[in-house]
């Protein structure tokens, strides 16, 4: 893989991550209380360096054949599930990832909780606290997923990671500036391209991590990448005509009714 696929696939799938928790993080924020909301943060910022530092430099001393069996397996599994939720909201059978509707949702809960008011925690508010520590230990595990995995198969972990912090410190500062939900932000796009991506290299990783040489080596992603797009569009619109002709058939029914 080389060094800008490795920066570009790392930091959409890491941006992805970051706007979801982002997200909860401002509507606790905004409604409940910011001090508790950034100790949440920083904790579960701790605790996913932590983890990365411990595990971090032991994925890395795998052979390489069993990394990428092993990561391969992961990504595919990762992957299309990603890349299956995107096909199913593009196609009209899942309802589309509204940011806008979570961060409404976090607030209204946010709300119908009565503050603290300095009385235990130390005066800040424990729910602020748990809910962003929760979700960015939550996201930010599957971002060091991301770098380790994605940097340790390209023998570049510091570009991975240097991906991830750039998605991390972009999505910060819109963050910063939109003060709301990031419903601007194309997410199902995001998500059915990664997706692709992901279960195109779980796929070819996977096979070379089982012992299959694929041809031309890592030329031959030029051809999976647009087949597994290819086939991915494909299955979105036949499942929209589906839909739509189910739409039909139960009108009709409900008109000779």
């Amino acid at each position: 893989m080389t060094g800008w696929v490795l920066f570009a696939v790392t930091f959409l799938a890491c941006m992805v991550e970051a706007v979801e928790a982002a997200t909860v993080v401002l509507a606790v924020g905004v409604t409940r209380s910011w001090s508790s909301a950034f100790r949440g943060v920083a904790l579960g910022v701790i605790v996913v360096a932590a983890v990365v530092a411990i595990l971090g430099p032991t994925l890395t001393t795998i052979p390489i054949s069993a990394l990428r069996l092993v990561v391969g397996a992961l990504l595919l599994v990762f992957g299309l599930g990603w890349l299956r939720k995107a096909i199913l909201r593009a196609s009209g059978w899942k309802a589309l990832h509204d940011e806008e509707a979570i961060f409404a949702k976090t607030t209204a809960g946010a709300k119908a909780i009565e503050s603290p008011n300095a009385r235990g925690f130390h005066g800040g508010d424990p729910y602020s606290f748990s809910l962003a520590f929760k979700s960015v230990v939550l996201e930010g595990l599957e971002v060091a997923f991301i770098v380790v995995t994605f940097g340790a198969n390209a023998h570049d972990i510091p570009l991975g990671a240097v991906a991830a912090i750039a998605a991390i410190a972009v999505t910060v500062v819109v963050a910063a500036i939109v003060r709301g939900p990031l419903s601007k932000v194309p997410e199902n796009t995001i998500k059915f391209v990664v997706g692709a991506l992901l279960t195109s290299f779980g796929t070819f990783w996977g096979a070379e991590g089982a012992g299959a040489h694929w041809p031309g080596t890592d030329l031959s992603l030029v051809v999976i990448i647009p087949a597994t797009i290819a086939i991915a569009l494909v299955m979105s619109g036949v499942l929209r005509m589906m839909r739509t002709s189910a739409q039909r058939g139960s009108g009709s029914t409900a008109v000779a009714a």
